[in-house]
């Protein structure tokens, strides 16, 4: 079965999930129609991949959806392995103590009052962090929510919430393109139910000053939620620094979500988590299955690569080597490109960015286009240096 159809029917079959807790027959019937025409929108990257490689050879590169070549982990794959004899068991157990792991982490404090059981309130765990922003765009989204956000940005839980009839409000980034922190702060109205920032910011790979973007979230949490989308922060030179987490422990209305999909190289895994208040925690939780979409194997190899720094170290070494390969075939080109501290770098191009991606693709290479700005944009996954020798090969050719 394709890549593809497996994305849609995903999406198709969440919604009914998410309509068997809660909502409404009219919703659930309006939410899944309208997810299968974002799913149509979301994945047609995707399909037009297949299309054009019927009859043409494998690709050389796939280095257009952010993943992170060089994992997981070997502690990973060893504690994966070890837990497939015992997988015919529910993993509540790995699953609780990847929970923990992760309040102790961040610091998240508790009374035995304000637990669900054994398991943190602050935590919730997610099939990758497209489970959790699906289930924050249902519980800020529906009945006339609205979103502020930059853009441009990642799209996800704002077109799952656009698909439940949310307004979406907007700021531009800077001329930098960065997040305008002190326009978004202006923005905020009484109609906003939440604020999104994605910091580093896809697709740009750009990121806040910390500072400044904390004290953004402590002045705006006041108003309303603040959710911040971390998919990316490992890569930062300093994550503890750069990531908004520990305003969670502080008490404020923040939401952090991440994913392994990135720097731990989870994409097939699927685990993410979010940090929050407990009612916002218990908002979303009315639509996700939280840590019941998570296999037993892949909590155990969460667990195992996110206690092995050694190896973060190592993916984000690699990672920036392949990058200044990458930087150095733009810049022998003439070409410009926006500083990114994340796993994928954009840069304008000079022609037509979706002609560019198609003939790019012809060649076994595949990249991401975009538009904003009045300006034509590629988007590159940082691959192997392999990946990026074919992709320089390709480039050249059109450049």
């Amino acid at each position: 079965m394709s890549t593809s159809m497996n994305r849609r029917n995903w999406l198709k079959s969440s919604a009914l999930f998410a309509g068997g807790l809660g909502f409404s027959s009219t919703l659930s019937i309006n939410y899944a129609q309208a997810s299968q025409q974002v799913a149509a929108r979301l994945y047609a990257p995707y399909d037009d991949e297949e299309a054009l490689l019927s009859g043409m050879p494998k690709l050389k590169a796939r280095i257009s959806s952010n993943e992170n070549p060089f994992g997981p982990s070997k502690k990973a794959k060893e504690a994966l392995m070890g837990e497939i004899d015992t997988s015919f068991r529910y993993g509540r157990e790995s699953k609780t103590e990847f929970s923990q792991l992760l309040a102790d982490q961040f610091e998240l404090t508790e009374t035995e009052e304000t637990r669900w059981g054994n398991r943190p309130t602050q935590v919730m765990l997610g099939a990758g962090s497209t489970e959790l922003l699906l289930a924050a765009s249902i519980a800020y989204g529906q009945n006339g929510g609205k979103i502020l956000s930059a853009e441009p940005t990642y799209m996800s839980l704002i077109r799952r919430a656009q698909s439940l009839g949310a307004e979406w409000d907007t700021v531009p980034l800077t001329k930098d393109y960065v997040h305008d922190l002190d326009r978004l702060a202006n923005a905020v109205s009484s109609d906003h139910s939440l604020v999104y920032i994605c910091n580093p910011n896809n697709p740009t790979g750009t990121v806040c000053d910390p500072d400044e973007l904390r004290a953004f979230c402590k002045e705006v949490s006041k108003k309303k939620p603040v959710f911040i989308d971390e998919a990316y922060i490992d890569y930062t030179a300093d994550p503890k620094k750069y990531s908004m987490a520990d305003l969670v422990a502080e008490g404020y209305d923040v939401i952090v979500t991440r994913t392994f999909s990135k720097l731990h190289a989870f994409a097939g895994l699927r685990i993410g988590y979010t940090l929050a208040q407990p009612e916002a925690i218990e908002k979303m939780s009315k639509y996700s299955n939280s840590a019941g979409n998570i296999s037993s194997p892949s909590a155990a190899a969460a667990i195992a690569s996110f206690k092995d720094t050694a190896y973060q170290e190592y993916a984000k070494e690699m990672n920036q080597k392949s990058k200044d390969f990458l930087i150095k075939t733009l810049t022998d080109a003439n070409y410009d490109y926006i500083p990114s501290v994340t796993n994928f770098m954009l840069f304008p191009l000079q022609s037509n960015s979706e002609q560019f991606r198609q003939d790019m693709l012809k060649q076994g290479v595949s990249v991401r286009s975009w538009s904003f700005s009045d300006q034509e944009w590629c988007r590159v996954s940082i691959g192997t240096m392999e990946d990026m020798q074919y992709f320089a090969e390709a480039f050249n050719k059109l450049a």
